[in-house]
């Protein structure tokens, strides 16, 4: 038998453990054609939950939008920032107090690839 939903404080005796499977694509894929997953390198996201090596589900049909979690390219590099965006001013912020925003400069580019959906977590296993 498979939990449909696993408690994270006391177990419920009374709960009816059913088997049903979780499709992940549903779960996880709002637009197929255009999602894509990136594994993540360096800790510049932790406080939003976001570690290294942790699988990035990426959306690039959602419109980006101030506050999102957002892969951006910055001079043809890519990066995981929160996406600021208010009264004209654009920056890229990082969930580490160690890392500075970037802000776009004068003949950088800076191109927002896709939104950050989800992320994916593997645990080490024994």
């Amino acid at each position: 038998m498979v939990p449909t939903g696993v408690v994270a404080g006391f177990p419920s005796p009374a709960e009816d453990l059913g088997a049903s499977r979780i499709d992940l694509n549903k779960q996880l894929v709002i637009h197929p054609q255009a999602t894509y997953v990136q594994r993540v390198s360096g800790n510049s996201m932790e406080a939003d939950g976001i570690f290294h090596d942790d699988i990035l589900v990426i959306d690039k049909a959602i419109r980006p939008r101030h506050n999102m979690v957002v892969v951006a390219v910055v001079d043809g590099a890519f990066t995981v920032k929160r996406l600021y965006d208010q009264r004209g001013r654009v920056k890229l912020r990082a969930a580490n107090p160690t890392y500075p925003d970037i802000v776009p400069k004068e003949g950088q580019t800076l191109e927002i690839w896709g939104v950050v959906t989800n992320c994916i977590k593997q645990f080490p296993r024994a």
